[in-house]
């Protein structure tokens, strides 16, 4: 792959972006995500962000079957006009292999940022359902008052199971307890 210019990459007016487009697209430290054609351009996570979604993936590798695994910041390609980069995700280990995660995982996780909050809670949630994706997980890492909001595919439609700033047990997609504070346990405001 030549390197190209973001101007060089964009497609031209009026014309939805793709997943070809976003593959030419020079990484410049920025996220690029693809949601319906509709370019989605996003800062470079806090270290806050990256601190929590480092936590969190020890916690889910501690307790992940052999059979699954933990991967930070795919790329999730679900149709040619749709491609997200979340934070975290379970898959089987029989997923792994490609450039892009192309089968739903079994669990997505995104760590709220200022910048995506109502992306993730309104669009991506809808993307990750219609996807097929079982568990979607939410983590807010406020260092004061962390929080968990979790949602499972029950008939094809994402339900809240649990909201919580405490410890939890969840069983999908294996057994793990999360306790939100200790993905922020030592930082400082």
């Amino acid at each position: 792959m030549s390197a190209v210019t973001f101007a060089e990459a964009t497609p031209a007016a009026g014309v939805p972006f793709t997943v070809a487009d976003l593959d030419r697209t020079p990484d410049d430290g920025r996220r690029y995500e693809l949601l319906d054609g509709s370019l989605v351009v996003s800062p470079r996570p806090t270290t806050v962000h990256q601190w929590v979604a480092t936590k969190l993936a020890g916690v889910l590798l501690a307790a992940c079957p052999e059979e699954l695994g933990v991967v930070a910041e795919p790329a999730l390609q679900l149709t040619s006009k749709t491609e997200l980069a979340p934070d975290l995700v379970v898959v089987r280990t029989s997923q792994v292999g490609g450039a892009k995660f192309t089968e739903p995982p079994l669990l997505v996780v995104e760590v709220r940022s200022p910048s995506t909050a109502l992306i993730d809670l309104s669009r991506k949630k809808a993307v990750y359902e219609k996807f097929g994706v079982p568990s979607y997980w939410i983590v807010d890492p406020d260092i004061e008052h962390p929080g968990l909001t979790v949602f499972e595919l029950r008939d094809g439609r994402y339900v809240t199971e649990v909201k919580t700033t405490q410890a939890v047990t969840l069983d999908r997609p294996f057994a793990v307890t999360i306790t939100p504070a200790r993905l922020t346990e030592g930082l400082r405001r």
